[in-house]
């Protein structure tokens, strides 16, 4: 049987809510490194706890501050997990079973349940969330966006079929924070991608609405129940917030 070591590999700040959750679901690793931003919870305490190698840098944003955390890893495979994800424990039995079996692809896919509110969202786009998580060391780094930063491989890749769990948004106002910070970052990149945007009535008002009944109606999003409801409307304010911001940000640059 061969045996391939994997290193899990997470970025942190102030993470002591979520940290205990995902290490324990991964503490079966060969090693774990973690690259934290300047965490004052016990996010140190609780990574130390599990033994994980402990690395402090200056935040570089979200792609640099993975791919420092991927050069610092040295098994032969690497599992990328953000600090409020959860390897369930059929996938960590079939990550183990496929490592064994020295696999011919160079990364895998795997599926992952968004948990909003407590409740697994199901509907309106939100399932199964495809993510290339796991791969060889050194086949792959993180493109570098603002946001919805994407791991680039070199090499085939597949397809795993047990969860991981992202316990992303367990209130209101986690969701309506996060929203609120990922619309700046996707306001600037629209802006970099165009300079001379304008105040756009499609973008900010009538874009938002057909998202909203694309995936609350469309994609079956009602069926997710209130918390499905309250997820759908506050993603549309999302679109318009981006939108907005981008707008305004344009607006200073041609001042």
């Amino acid at each position: 049987m061969v045996c391939l070591s994997l290193s899990v590999v997470i970025i942190t700040k102030n993470e002591e809510a979520n940290l205990t959750r995902t290490l324990q679901s991964v503490a079966w690793a060969d090693e774990i490194v973690i690259v934290d931003s300047g965490s004052t919870d016990r996010t140190r305490e609780i990574a130390q706890s599990f033994h994980a190698k402990f690395f402090v840098e200056e935040w570089k944003r979200f792609a640099a501050q993975k791919n420092s955390a991927l050069q610092k890893a040295s098994g032969d495979w690497v599992l990328s997990l953000d600090a409020d994800e959860e390897v369930a424990p059929a996938l960590s039995e079939e990550i183990r079973q496929t490592l064994a079996a020295n696999p011919s692809a160079t990364g895998f896919w795997i599926p992952r349940k968004n948990f909003f509110l407590g409740r697994w969202i199901r509907h309106g786009g939100f399932y199964p969330d495809p993510k290339l998580r796991l791969f060889r060391r050194g086949a792959g780094q993180f493109e570098e966006r603002l946001v919805h930063e994407d791991i680039r491989i070199s090499g085939p890749t597949a397809q795993l079929h047990n969860h991981l769990l992202h316990h992303a948004y367990p209130t209101l106002e986690s969701y309506l924070e996060h929203m609120n910070r990922y619309s700046s970052l996707g306001a600037e990149m629209a802006v970099a991608a165009n300079r001379r945007a304008g105040f756009s009535f499609l973008d900010i008002v009538v874009r938002p609405r057909l998202t909203f009944f694309y995936n609350y109606f469309l994609r079956a999003g009602f069926l997710d129940g209130r918390e499905g409801l309250l997820l759908h409307l506050y993603h549309a304010n999302y679109v318009s917030w981006k939108y907005a911001k981008a707008w305004e940000r344009s607006r200073k640059l041609q001042a």
